[in-house]
């Protein structure tokens, strides 16, 4: 069938994903950023990827942290350690990418990566055209409590666009969830490090790459 917009996730979907080793030099970064010179490896592995606001608060709470302080610290750290990774071409668009030209439709992207990343990402690699709304997370507290599986996000984009018909195209579980939790169809993508994936959810298309998100859009 068609639909009026596709939306993706930029990382895993759009661009490659981003290796652990950036995610965790960038949370050792942001403790020593607030004073904290030795934090204990489980909680720099903790503040590296998949972050909750109970655990956040947790860590910040065995150190006397302000959450909001470390945040913003937080995001700020790993956004530059992602930049990094990409100018030294360690993170970077999958080769289909460019098939995203064939689609006649408003193209927007929901991310649960951080705003400056993604407008950084994109600007670097020439993808800023391609799309019509970029939503991704605020250096905030909050945004952890609105990231997806929360369709707050997608919502946004959807309303950027000013369609109610659109194909959500991630490569998590959380993505199926906010597509349905927003009133649209989801496709699971399965790049490599989803190829085995076994799925809670069930997405209304399960794909391989982005040429059959073509072929399902259009």
């Amino acid at each position: 069938m068609s639909y009026d917009s596709v939306i993706f996730d930029n990382d895993g979907v759009l661009l490659t994903l981003t290796g652990m080793d950036a995610h965790r030099e960038g949370a050792r970064e942001a403790f020593a950023r607030v004073g904290v010179d030795d934090p204990h490896p489980d909680h720099v592995e903790a503040m590296s990827i998949g972050v909750s606001v109970p655990r956040l608060e947790s860590v910040c709470g065995h150190y006397d942290l302000d959450p909001a302080q470390f945040w913003a610290a937080r995001d700020a750290a790993i956004s530059a350690a992602q930049r990094t990774a990409m100018r030294a071409g360690e993170k970077r668009p999958y080769d289909d990418v460019d098939v995203l030209d064939d689609l006649t439709v408003p193209l927007g992207v929901v991310s649960s990566n951080q705003q400056a990343t993604v407008e950084f990402a994109f600007d670097h690699f020439g993808l800023a055209s391609r799309f019509e709304t970029v939503r991704a997370r605020e250096p905030t507290v909050e945004s952890l409590r609105l990231k997806k599986p929360h369709p707050h996000y997608v919502e946004a984009a959807l309303a950027d666009l000013g369609v109610d018909d659109a194909l959500f195209v991630g490569d998590n579980e959380s993505d199926v969830e906010a597509a349905h939790r927003a009133g649209i169809d989801a496709a699971f993508i399965r790049r490599p490090h989803r190829v085995d994936t076994d799925l809670g959810v069930d997405p209304e298309y399960d794909v391989w790459g982005l040429e059959d998100v073509v072929r399902i859009a259009e």
